[in-house]
């Protein structure tokens, strides 16, 4: 899980730039709208909405664009967005890297269009449903920062529910658990005090490609990048595995 989770705070750290591009922006409004269709529109009885608000909060949206997407999605605010659909495609990158990506779409054909031209433009090939997903298990995350002690965290992880977690980066740890077992493990870490910075569903690889070579390194976060550019994705997700010192420099 190490490589993933390396690439994960990376993808955190991007997000501040990526939102004064718009491009955040547009996917966690897209986020907000479709976890207030799919649930009530009340984000203190809906857990995806509320965590999309969460952190659609955190990377500054205004208020009013929050309210907005709430709006959209409950189907007071016109028929704009109505025909958002939650997609997922699968394909290949350099080195045979699987990669999986979520999409919000109301245009399944210029979406695949779309991801099939980042994938041959960039090494890789987008591929049949199906043909990489059975690599990878979706999980709940919480991404805890402050960690002090982890015998703490750990009897908390368990009470909570937890599977598993790790030590990603100083005092930060990943801690993983059934889907349905989010919102559980969510708040019993809040009630013992950790903050947790983020709580979503992520699809975690169970087997991983290692890449050594710094070209098809470039090639694999080239790809990576042009796919999360597109507007209408919402994440990508890939089983490859890499020194720390090959990603730093590889990174686009």
């Amino acid at each position: 899980m190490a490589g993933h989770s390396k690439w994960a705070n990376i993808k955190r750290q991007k997000a501040v730039v990526d939102a004064k591009r718009g491009k955040t922006f547009t996917q966690l409004s897209r986020a907000i709208i479709v976890a207030a269709r799919s649930g009530v529109p009340d984000p203190a009885l809906n857990f995806q909405l509320r965590t999309a608000i969460d952190k659609a909060k955190a990377a500054s949206i205004p208020n009013d664009n929050i309210e907005r997407a709430i709006a959209k999605g409950a189907g007071t605010f016109g028929g704009e967005n109505s025909s958002l659909e939650a997609i997922r495609y699968e394909g290949y990158g350099p080195c045979g890297v699987a990669i999986l990506i979520e999409a919000l779409t109301d245009n399944r054909n210029r979406t695949a269009a779309d991801l099939r031209a980042a994938f041959s433009k960039n090494g890789g090939n987008l591929g049949e449903t199906g043909c990489v997903s059975w690599m990878f298990d979706q999980k709940g995350v919480c991404v805890v920062q402050g960690v002090v002690d982890e015998e703490q965290l750990l009897e908390a992880s368990l009470e909570g529910g937890a599977e598993s977690y790790e030590m990603t980066e100083d005092e930060t740890a990943e801690i993983l658990t059934e889907i349905g077992n989010l919102e559980i493990l969510n708040q019993t870490l809040k009630d013992k005090s950790f903050k947790v910075t983020d709580a979503e569903l992520r699809w975690i690889p169970s087997n991983h490609v290692e890449v050594t070579d710094s070209d098809q390194a470039r090639s694999l976060f080239k790809l990576i990048d042009t796919l999360e550019s597109l507007d209408d994705v919402q994440n990508v997700t890939a089983n490859f595995e890499m020194a720390d010192e090959l990603m730093a420099l590889s990174i686009v």
